[in-house]
């Protein structure tokens, strides 16, 4: 009878082994909601079932864990040891963004759960900088990046990377997917706030990553988006555990998962209930009700009279606050934000908040009322020589850039008699104010130059060659970069840009800008070109280096310009005596050297003869040497030039006024 029930027993464990490796081999969540998942961190389960990674905590790090670790090895069919079986992962995702870009989050496969160690930000929460690379970290992951970090190599602002032990993508590629039919690449914007899909499949005889992704609801692309070959073998432990991990950086974004699916056992990842998955909050304010259009026309005269009456009052009473809103504001869309608030925000546009002015208007200082975020905020009036078209320009394009060397801007505002622009906050203003300073006042040392020079020529290169469109900024010097609280200059003012698609020809505008920084041929044509715009950066470098004003009086009162009189020193041999005195000599030579000549030829008077701006950070990378100067005559634009030509003189005088910094 014992011998009965032992067999019994051991052929119903005999049974139920498969069943229990299967539960080791796959799972699959169609939403959270009472699900057996671990969170750390700031990461929660909302009620719904959604994974909230961030919770819109800033500079913090969340993580959601499957919560017991997978076994991802097996013996390998050579005899050799043990070797990571062919997985497949699926989830559904969505990231908000708030006013500034979103850092991303990061899918991975480690040897632990512990990320006590793991840095914030563009680290995802699962990297630093200390082990950065180190072999021994054991950790795989996708990277779903929304910051152009260039640091770390970063191609642009919204990708899809592979990573193995590192923050660097060892392959990133544009997110998108490849149309089944046609072949054809689709973008997809990481923070549209959309529900979209995510796979990664790993073939162990092949020793393939593939990564494809797709707008929810829609059959896995066929192709993948990127592709690498890595034997994971070397990097993910016998057991593992697999998760998620974000921080929303400065931004407070939120970082959403919706549904999670994995498999080992040789086939595709479960298929997620696309019809179970929770609902995403709702993203902007809700819409509005037409009750009151409906109910109106059919209230007594009574009634009507006493909401006119009520309207009435309500009008005078909050008339400070009335703002204007036209039909092309739909179209470009960068946040608008309340007049009240930035009424509130400045105090009233006091006095004391006041930042600078000119021509262009007024910029304050301010605090947001719920955000508690400092902001900077210009008032255009309707008489300033700022008018609607350059307004509009600059909602336009740099509404929509996104780069850590341009100015952000966070949103705008419009009332009857006033344009308001809403940016981020640059605590320590202007950089012509610490190159054009009296010597007993605090200026900038070589190195500090040396990172504006830099990162300066980064956003120009982005806005030339890698953003959407080309983007003229038609003013480039001193007073318009700003610098951050970190002393990293930020290229501002896009009120002059023009914007152009990639391979078309340029049209004949007039001719804006500012004294000292106009190219020949842009007096001569009135075409702005990629090329008018490195001119203004040579002047901008000679600037920075020398301390020194484009265009400066001497003791006879007579002008002089900076570029011949730079370019005078370096035929004689003397080109260090031009550097800016307030260094003492503290300078890099051989560094300040190459920016001067950079400079010079940047100020070529034959625009075929410049640089591009990516060839300047090749310069300036030292990946490049820079050609020998060959003794050129450089056309001087005096005075007298421009004063000869009336329609040039008006097109200057509107807009240099306008273009003296914010």
């Amino acid at each position: 009878m014992s011998v009965l029930l032992l067999y019994i027993f051991l052929s119903t464990a005999a049974l139920n082994l498969p069943a229990m490796a299967a539960g080791e081999d796959e799972f699959v969540f169609s939403g959270f909601k009472g699900a057996n998942i671990t969170v750390d961190g700031v990461a929660t389960v909302i009620r719904n079932g959604l994974v909230d990674l961030t919770s819109g905590q800033e500079t913090l790090k969340g993580h959601a864990f499957y919560p017991a670790p997978l076994r991802f090895r097996e013996e390998s069919p050579n005899g050799n040891g043990t070797a990571v079986k062919s997985f497949s992962v699926s989830f559904v995702f969505a990231i908000y963004p708030n006013y500034r870009p979103s850092q991303g989050m990061a899918f991975f496969i480690a040897k632990s759960t512990d990320f006590s160690s793991a840095l914030p930000t563009q680290w995802f929460g699962v990297f630093n900088s200390a082990s950065q690379g180190n072999s021994s970290n054991h950790i795989f992951a996708v990277e779903l990046d929304t910051v152009n970090n260039r640091d770390l190599h970063d191609i642009d602002a919204n990708h899809v990377g592979i990573n193995v032990n590192s923050v660097v993508s060892n392959k990133s590629t544009t997110a998108g997917f490849y149309d089944d039919e046609t072949g054809s690449f689709n973008a997809l914007n990481l923070t549209s706030g959309e529900r979209l899909q995510l796979w990664v499949d790993y073939e162990r005889e092949a020793t393939r990553i593939n990564v494809t992704m797709s707008p929810l609801g829609m059959a896995k692309p066929a192709r993948p988006l990127v592709s690498a070959i890595y034997d994971l073998s070397t990097v993910i432990t016998e057991d593992a555990f697999l998760g998620f991990g974000s921080s929303a950086g400065r931004d407070g974004s939120r970082h959403y998962i919706l549904g999670w699916s994995f498999s080992s056992s040789g086939g595709p990842a479960p298929a997620i209930d696309i019809r179970k998955l929770p609902p995403l909050p709702r993203l902007g304010p809700k819409p509005r009700s037409k009750a009151l259009e409906i109910v109106l026309p059919l209230a007594t005269a009574t009634s009507v009279l006493a909401v006119g009456v009520t309207i009435f009052l309500l009008v005078r009473r909050h008339r400070r606050y009335a703002e204007l809103r036209e039909d092309w504001e739909v179209e470009f869309g960068p946040h608008r934000f309340s007049y009240k608030d930035l009424y509130h925000a400045t105090e009233g546009f006091k006095n004391k908040n006041l930042l600078g002015e000119g021509g262009f208007g007024k910029v304050y200082k301010g605090v947001l009322p719920v955000s508690n975020l400092e902001v900077a905020v210009k008032k255009v009036s309707h008489e300033s020589r700022q008018g609607m078209k350059e307004f509009i320009a600059e909602v336009v394009s740099i509404g929509r850039l996104r780069h850590r060397y341009l100015v952000q801007l966070l949103g705008y505002c419009r009332r009857e008699h006033e344009l308001i622009l809403v940016y981020e906050y640059m605590p320590n203003g202007s950089l012509d104010k610490y190159l054009h300073c009296g010597e007993d006042k605090p200026t900038l040392d070589w190195t500090q130059r040396f990172g504006i020079i830099n990162g300066i020529a980064c956003g120009l290169w982005y806005l030339h060659e890698k953003w959407e469109k080309v983007v003229i900024h038609r003013d480039i010097k001193a007073s318009n970069v700003l610098l951050d609280g970190e002393m990293n200059g930020r290229l501002g003012d896009f009120g002059l840009a023009r914007l152009y698609d990639h391979g078309t020809d340029l049209q004949t505008t007039h001719v804006v800008g500012t004294m000292g920084y106009l190219a020949p041929e842009l007096l001569r044509s009135g075409k702005a070109s990629p090329l008018t715009d490195v001119f203004a950066f040579g002047t901008f470098l000679l600037e920075v280096a020398c301390g020194q004003r484009p265009i400066k009086q001497d003791s006879k009162d007579e002008h002089i310009m900076l570029v011949d009189w730079v370019r005078e020193h370096c035929h004689n041999g003397t080109l260090l005596q031009t550097v800016d005195t307030r260094l003492h000599g503290n300078y890099d030579k051989d560094k300040a050297s190459m920016v001067l000549k950079l400079g010079l030829l940047c100020l070529h008077p034959l625009p075929s003869a410049r640089p591009s701006m990516k060839q300047v950070m090749e310069y300036l990378d030292g990946e490049t040497a820079l050609p020998e100067m060959a003794p050129t005559h450089i056309n001087n634009v005096n005075m007298m030039q421009i004063r000869g030509s009336p329609d040039l003189t008006t097109s200057i005088g509107t807009f240099s006024g306008l273009s003296g910094g914010r």
